[in-house]
C-alpha cells in the first residue's frame, strides 16, 4: 500500500512530531504512520469532503479512527495549532502549496514543513527561501515512473545560491535525476524556436550546470 513517496515522506518524521497531512487523499501516509507508530499524533486533513470521507473508510478499515482525526480544512485554517508542530505538504502544485504556507499567522509556530510539490520546484525552494524557511534536506525517489522530490524545511535564514533554487542541494546519489533532467532540457531545447531567445538561454543555462553535475564536457 505504501508507495517510496510517502516512505520518503514518513523518513523526515520523527517520534516526537505532531503531523498534519494536508490534502491527506486517502490517508495512506497517515495510516503507515499510526500502525507504525512513527509520531506523537496524526491528522489526515483535506479540503474536499468526498476525500475526506475516503480518507475516513480508510482509516476505519485498518481501526485507526482513535489514532488518526479527520478534519475538513483549507490547508491548516480549521486546525488547532496547538495539536500540531509538523506539517505535510504532498501531492499538489506549487501555486496552491504557497497559498497554504502564505498563512503566516498559523504557520508562525510549526517546526517543520515536508513538501512534495507536483512543480515549479525552482519557485518553491525561492518562495521558502524568500521567507525565512530553511531547506535542511531533500530526498529524490523514482516511483511509479515518476521522479519526486521531498524537502523538509524549517524556520530560519538561509542564502540558496542559483544551482540550489534550481535544482536542491547537490547529491552525487541524485546522479539519475539530474540526468533526467538534462535529457529533458535538450527535448525542449529541440521544440523552442531560435527567436525565442530568453527560453533557450535559460534552458542552455540550467544544463550547462546539469553538465558540471554529470561530468560531461
Amino acid at each position: 500500500m505504501i508507495s517510496l513517496k510517502l516512505k520518503a515522506i514518513a523518513f523526515f518524521i520523527d517520534k516526537k512530531d505532531k503531523v498534519v497531512d494536508v490534502g491527506c487523499d486517502h490517508a495512506y501516509l497517515d495510516i503507515y504512520l499510526a500502525k507504525n507508530n512513527l509520531c506523537k499524533n496524526i491528522i489526515a486533513s483535506d479540503i474536499n469532503e468526498n476525500a475526506l470521507n475516503n480518507a475516513k473508510k480508510n482509516i476505519a478499515r485498518y481501526n485507526l479512527t482513535k489514532k488518526i482525526k479527520c478534519i475538513l480544512s483549507d490547508g491548516i485554517n480549521e486546525i488547532n495549532i496547538k495539536d500540531i508542530n509538523t506539517v505535510v505538504i504532498a501531492g499538489m502544485g506549487t501555486k496552491t502549496i504557497k497559498h497554504i504556507i502564505s498563512n503566516k499567522e498559523k504557520f508562525k509556530n510549526i517546526e517543520k514543513i515536508i513538501i512534495s510539490s507536483n512543480n515549479d520546484h525552482y519557485l518553491l525552494r525561492k518562495f521558502m527561501n524568500k521567507n525565512h524557511y530553511y531547506l535542511e534536506d531533500e530526498k529524490i525517489v523514482f516511483d511509479k515512473n515518476h521522479y519526486y522530490v521531498i524537502s523538509k524545511y524549517k524556520h530560519g535564514k538561509q542564502k540558496l545560491n542559483n544551482k540550489e533554487l534550481m535544482f536542491g542541494k547537490y547529491k552525487l546519489e541524485n546522479k539519475n535525476y539530474y540526468e533526467y533532467l538534462f535529457k529533458e532540457n535538450k527535448k525542449i531545447l529541440e521544440k523552442i524556436p531560435f527567436t525565442k531567445f530568453k527560453a533557450r538561454k535559460k534552458i542552455k543555462k540550467e544544463n550547462k550546470i546539469l553538465k558540471k553535475y554529470l561530468n560531461i564536457k
